[in-house]
């Protein structure tokens, strides 16, 4: 199933309550690394409809170059309990399905736009890929939403020689419990596109 469509997950939250936006600092401490994953713990049957994604402003197709495409990603608590040990990471990238295809992410660059200090902060990892952590809120309680903005480029240098299902999104990572086993839990608000020439 393609990202755009496994992205379009529901967005009935109708009455946002609080809103949180990305903008604390990013001295937080991340889910431990040795917990396990909800899906993993249950062999499959852990279903998470605590985290809701919607986002706006992710377009079908983008012409490569110097241009940003600016989006609003959004990540709301459906359920009735608080999500805790919350942390939020973006990601600029694209599926590789074959041998000899390649992931767009280090030809292009994600940002997000700090609101306490009002600029752009770039994401990107070590290894050159465009992603990382976004500085967020610790937890995050029933009906409360978190909005980051987000922009995007894939630069003129991405070779155009197999198709790409790119996507960018924001991730929002908690810990949850499964039949008494702490394990890690996401919510996804973002969307897939597809690169051209300009």
């Amino acid at each position: 199933m393609k990202l755009r469509r496994a992205l379009s997950v529901s967005a009935a939250t109708a009455a946002l309550l609080p809103v949180v936006v990305a903008a604390a600092p990013a001295s937080q401490a991340a889910p431990a690394a040795e917990i396990p994953t909800c899906y993993e713990v249950s062999n499959g049957q852990y279903d998470n409809n605590a985290l809701v994604g919607r986002s706006f402003g992710i377009p079908e197709s983008i012409t490569l170059g110097t241009h940003w495409t600016t989006y609003t990603a959004t990540l709301t608590n459906a359920s009735a309990k608080e999500l805790k040990s919350f942390e939020l990471g973006a990601a600029l990238g694209s599926y590789v399905y074959n041998e000899g295809e390649r992931d767009l992410s280090p030809y292009g660059d994600l940002q997000y736009w700090d609101t306490s200090q009002r600029a752009w902060k770039t994401l990107r990892q070590a290894d050159g890929n465009a992603r990382g952590t976004v500085p967020g809120p610790k937890t995050l309680k029933p009906r409360q939403s978190v909005h980051v903005q987000l922009r995007f480029r894939v630069g003129k240098d991405l070779p155009l020689d197999h198709p790409y299902d790119a996507f960018t999104h924001l991730t929002g990572t908690f810990i949850d419990r499964y039949r008494g086993t702490d394990c890690t839990s996401d919510g996804v608000a973002g969307g897939g596109f597809s690169p051209r020439e300009g």
